[in-house]
């Protein structure tokens, strides 16, 4: 039987789908499984400017799905799936989880954007439909089940390459997104407690040029410029700090996580991104076990192109939902919930997978410092786990 994909692009395609009340969104478990599958959902941004996460992200679900399939499925039923663009708004991602919920998926892998899961996750808790989210920020950790890192996780990673720079003064340029904010927050509170004479500028995320904002952040002779943007913003700024730089005003550039993306690199130029250090997490060819060189492999030859940072977890994230419900042994939502909170070092492509009960994150989950070469890769420079 071929494998069913619906792919829904942006607010038009959502809104054409018929959205149900939510009484009537809250499906009896069998109805999640009818014909021999179980339908799952992905949401992420599929076009707009973070949309090379997006297809990353989608691809790594396309993967697992295929694979699971041909091993059988998950208690013998397959896998089917449908897919949600939200473009990294918010408001996009209300639409589209609500589309999403109408159609009575089991569970969703996403959304990326914190932001947007602030919004999106409680439709879908209130539409019986089980997350397994890609958002980072601490406050969505009362929504199911995730493999990679929380702020709360990268935070002290960050701090703490921070504090061996020993600076004295440090500029903080913000996205005021609520990841990159909550974690631009983390960094000023720690460097104040320290004494660290900071200065903290928010961007416009919708600029198409950051030369004003560097100088402004450079005013004071920084030791570092602590840039929490995503990738777009970033590899803007990091161009025009190396405009700086070239002209003798020089710092140390050091990239929030949102900012670890293959096109972070071909968008600054190698020489800018370069001149950065960036906190993050290894790259699907930077981990080591065997399932991890299998999924390079499978992506390379599926999609003929090297994967991105992100796909690997949601290609970790739909086997862990494969798990629990394993677990489980039943097409029940609930059942699964409780099977998820009992996972306990699942073999997966980012590492092993411990789940913590008390809030659905990753307890051992891989966190990095990472610079780039002079060939345009991402060096995992330290790990921590």
């Amino acid at each position: 039987m071929p494998r069913r994909l619906t792919l829904l692009l942006g607010l038009a395609s959502a809104a054409m789908l018929a959205v149900v009340p939510l009484a009537a969104a809250r499906p009896m478990p069998a109805e999640r499984a009818t014909q021999g599958s179980i339908l799952i959902a992905f949401q992420g941004p599929l076009t707009g400017s973070q949309s090379a996460n997006g297809l990353d992200q989608l691809r790594g679900v396309r993967l697992a799905v295929r694979e699971i399939n041909a091993a059988g499925g998950v208690l013998g039923m397959r896998l089917s799936l449908i897919a949600g663009n939200d473009r990294a708004n918010p408001d996009n991602g209300v639409a589209v989880a609500n589309a999403i919920v109408a159609r009575h998926p089991y569970a969703v892998v996403g959304p990326y954007n914190s932001s947007v899961g602030l919004k999106s996750l409680p439709v879908y808790e209130r539409g019986g439909v089980l997350p397994v989210r890609m958002t980072s920020l601490d406050q969505t950790s009362a929504y199911g089940a995730t493999v990679q890192p929380m702020n709360s996780q990268i935070s002290p990673v960050e701090i703490g390459w921070m504090t061996a720079q020993k600076a004295g003064k440090v500029s903080i340029l913000w996205d005021p997104s609520a990841y990159t904010k909550g974690m631009a927050d983390r960094m000023f509170r720690a460097l104040d407690r320290r004494g660290v004479l900071v200065t903290k500028i928010e961007i416009d995320p919708a600029a198409a040029d950051f030369s004003d904002v560097v100088a402004q952040a450079l005013t004071n002779n920084p030791d570092v410029v602590y840039v929490s943007t995503y990738y777009p913003q970033g590899a803007l700024i990091a161009d025009a700090l190396k405009v700086q730089a070239d002209q003798g005003n020089d710092a140390k550039c050091f990239m929030g996580l949102g900012n670890q993306e293959q096109s972070f690199i071909t968008e600054a130029g190698v020489a800018a991104a370069a001149r950065c250090t960036f906190s993050g997490t290894p790259t699907p060819t930077q981990f080591t076990s065997e399932r991890a060189k299998a999924y390079v492999a499978s992506y390379t030859r599926a999609y003929h192109s090297v994967p991105g940072t992100w796909g690997i977890f949601t290609y970790d994230s739909v086997y862990l939902l494969a798990a629990a419900i394993t677990a489980g042994n039943a097409v029940d939502v609930d059942a699964t919930a409780q099977a998820i909170f009992k996972i306990k070092d699942l073999p997966g492509a980012t590492g092993p997978i411990t789940i913590a009960k008390g809030t659905g994150n990753r307890s051992n989950v891989p966190i990095a410092i990472l610079t780039v070469n002079s060939r345009g890769r991402f060096v995992l420079e330290e790990l921590f786990s």
